[in-house]
């Protein structure tokens, strides 16, 4: 009689941990860039439409963070709009983390102004001018006499990290550049200051602001596709190793290739990977 007591509570409790395991399993949790954030929250309210068991949770900390959850375990899937640095890899390899990229699609980065301003076009040198302080005034590039007002990302974004590495090339942003803490807030900023210029995901553009052609190349979803468009980048998902086969975390981190999860993606204005 003890030992099948013995063998039944050693049941209950595989039994426990299986039960633990599954709904563990059943749960993810998502952290990181503000730009890839409006693909993972279409991507989950669509999976867990489609998966009832499944709760998905999504924050946008910014991509520096996105590693750091996922270096820590405090996360399933890291979202970046830059690849992982070397420390960030080397930071989770002394943990045990194994960082694995998924790229879910290609983004350009608008130079955006508010629609009030007459300027249409510039180059990345010009860009680049403004934002070190050369160029002060839009009349300097065709515009009205105002006082340029330069809008950021903060610098723990991979926007900023984009926009750093594809225009700013090593040269300091001025000293006098407004910082804010997502693409959101730098489009909110533009679309209510005249003078203003700032820079967001493609996908963060809407009537509200106007895109400049760069290069005299518009950003489009065809001109990034095609690498015509200077100032673009991947957007990826990190996992610790690849998700095991038939998982949910699998079934997630797959939808980007599903023909569903490619009209998600084009539907918030940025590019599949079956585009390029």
């Amino acid at each position: 009689m003890k030992l099948f007591k013995k063998m039944m509570g050693a049941g209950l409790v595989l039994a426990f941990a299986a039960t633990a395991a599954a709904q563990d399993a059943n749960k993810i949790v998502i952290d990181g860039s503000t730009t890839v954030g409006p693909i993972v929250k279409a991507f989950a309210e669509f999976y867990m439409r489609q998966n009832k068991d499944v709760n998905i949770t999504v924050s946008e900390s910014g991509s520096g963070n996105g590693a750091k959850s996922l270096i820590n375990s405090t996360c399933q899937i890291g979202a970046m709009s830059r690849f992982m640095k070397d420390g960030e890899f080397k930071a989770a390899i002394e943990k045990g983390v194994m960082p694995v990229a998924h790229v879910v699609a290609m983004d350009g980065l608008p130079i955006i102004v508010h629609p009030s301003n007459p300027v249409k076009n510039l180059t990345v040198d010009q860009v680049r001018d403004i934002y070190t302080g050369k160029i002060t005034n839009w009349n300097q590039v065709g515009g009205p006499n105002r006082p340029i007002l330069m809008i950021s990302r903060d610098t723990n974004s991979g926007t900023y990290e984009t926009f750093n590495e594809l225009v700013m090339r090593g040269e300091k942003i001025a000293a006098n550049c407004e910082y804010v803490g997502s693409n959101g807030a730098v489009r909110q900023r533009v679309q209510s200051t005249a003078n203003a210029i700032g820079y967001a995901g493609l996908g963060f553009v809407d009537n509200t602001v106007k895109a400049l052609s760069i290069n005299e190349v518009a950003p489009t979803p065809r001109t990034v596709a095609r690498g015509t468009y200077p100032i673009a980048r991947a957007l990826y998902l990190f996992t610790n190793g690849y998700p095991k086969l038939g998982s949910p975390l699998h079934g997630f981190i797959s939808l980007y290739l599903t023909p569903k999860g490619q009209e998600i993606i084009e539907s918030i204005g940025f590019i599949p990977v079956t585009e390029y």
